[in-house]
């Protein structure tokens, strides 16, 4: 398992800072991190790496795969979906004070559903699954080969 955003919390400990941005995925050196970071854990370790994260700038997306493609990782991209209603509940259910940063970003979510997201990976609707359940879903993908 490797945390994508902890790349993006090494660039923002970056002193003097880097220029201000609502979003460490917007920084141009988060992306081929991501991808450099990936191919140095699995040159490391082999196996399989999962890689969660959300990433709804298809030029972004469009980085990262080519990144890990270039360097003939294999890729099996799911998209972990529930409709608004629910995702406001679990945002709004999570730690002592919701994320306002999570609430932000659910109009940009449903854009990129819309646009280019749900087209581009395998699209598993958690509206109605534990977490168990969902990652259960994906690893019986992932080892029977089902999907894409």
């Amino acid at each position: 398992m490797f945390d994508a955003e902890k790349v993006g919390a090494v660039l923002m400990d970056i002193t003097p800072g880097l220029p201000e941005t609502d979003n460490f995925q917007h920084w141009p050196p988060w992306r081929p991190l991501v991808v450099e970071t990936a191919r140095h854990v699995l040159d490391y370790t082999g196996g399989t790496l999962v890689i969660p994260m959300t990433v709804l700038v298809e030029q972004y997306w469009r980085e990262i795969s080519a990144g890990l493609d270039q360097h003939a990782i294999p890729v099996r991209h799911f998209v972990l979906h529930a409709d608004r209603d629910t995702l406001i509940g679990r945002i709004e259910g999570e730690h002592p004070v919701p994320s306002p940063f999570r609430l932000e970003y659910l109009e940009p979510y449903a854009e990129a559903a819309r646009a280019w997201l749900h087209a581009e990976a395998e699209v598993v609707d958690t509206t109605h699954l534990t977490a168990a359940e969902a990652a259960s879903r994906i690893a019986d993908a992932v080892k029977f080969g089902m999907g894409r």
